[in-house]
């Protein structure tokens, strides 16, 4: 029973850190139509601002609000330097393109901070384990990703739902020939819209980064799961995004845990050991093949946010 209440919990801390990745990248998919492979890069940004800047003012929370500051800064400084010839472009060019972008932003950090990863270090106060239930203890710090991410999943939804900003954006994602021509400044909203992108993938890594090692790379693996979710809930749909992100964390959690008991049954124990993460990956994309099957726009579609 503890177990499971762990790794339940595990699943819908890492499908929420997914969804703040897949969130930002489903914005600038379903209403630039750019297709953006950098937005691991600005996951990776994230998480060695936090580092960085955590260890020049010794405090956890000031270090990663200015990372938070800093990787929004550079969004929007991409966007107005390198992404803005990249639209109404094939996306085949986008492709190109952002993929340039991976290899400058991987040499620059690399410059940077040098090729050794950086660590960041929790304060004593989240590095605790609370009792959730009678004899069950989780980490504090797991916890407080869970309540970051669904606040921030909560101002997303008053964003896109209930302001004037929300407005433009969802009839930027519906029309963008028409909300031009009634005069608002698309290229201020795209500005606007890649850094917000910008800054939920530099959160989701600066919350990563306490539990993973900051490394070079370390946003192009966790990008390929952020675009499966994009896909999985339909483009350009925040609800979906969420909902995807759940479904993914769970799944992938759940399974890298129980499947390794369950295949020992009738595998070795090294055999299941490593048959089991790869199981549990392709169910993953199973579930993103049936959801295209029956649903190919997604489980909620750009008007359904």
């Amino acid at each position: 029973m503890t177990l499971l209440v762990e790794q339940c919990l595990n699943g819908l801390q890492f499908g929420l850190l997914l969804f703040l990745l897949a969130a930002g990248l489903t914005l600038v998919f379903g209403i630039m139509d750019l297709v953006n492979l950098a937005h691991g890069s600005l996951y990776m940004l994230g998480a060695y601002f936090a580092a960085t800047f955590a260890a020049w003012t010794g405090s956890f929370v000031l270090g990663a609000l200015l990372a938070l500051g800093a990787t929004l800064l550079v969004g929007m400084a991409v966007e107005v330097v390198a992404m803005r010839r990249l639209y109404g472009r094939d996306h085949l060019d986008h492709v190109l393109g952002t993929f340039g972008l991976i290899l400058f932003f991987d040499e620059a950090v690399r410059l940077l901070w040098g090729p050794e990863g950086l660590s960041l270090p929790l304060p004593p106060w989240l590095n605790t384990a609370v009792q959730i239930l009678p004899g069950i203890y989780y980490s504090s710090y797991r916890l407080a990703i869970i309540v970051v991410t669904l606040a921030v999943a909560a101002f997303l939804y008053v964003l896109v739902m209930r302001t004037r900003i929300g407005m433009l954006i969802r009839a930027g994602a519906s029309n963008r020939e028409m909300v031009g021509a009634l005069g608002v400044n698309i290229k201020l909203l795209y500005t606007l819209i890649f850094g917000l992108g910008a800054a939920l993938a530099g959160l989701a890594g600066l919350m990563q980064a306490p539990i993973l090692t900051v490394q070079i790379g370390m946003g192009e693996n966790i990008l390929i799961l952020a675009f499966v979710i994009t896909v999985i809930g339909g483009i350009g749909s925040i609800r979906g995004a969420l909902v995807a992100a759940l479904f993914v964390g769970f799944i992938d959690t759940l399974g890298r845990a129980f499947f390794p008991d369950l295949l020992r049954m009738a595998l070795s124990t090294a055999a299941a050991s490593t048959a089991a993460p790869a199981l549990s990956s392709m169910l993953i994309y199973l579930l993103m093949a049936v959801v295209l099957v029956f649903k190919p726009e997604g489980l909620f579609s750009t008007g359904n946010k």
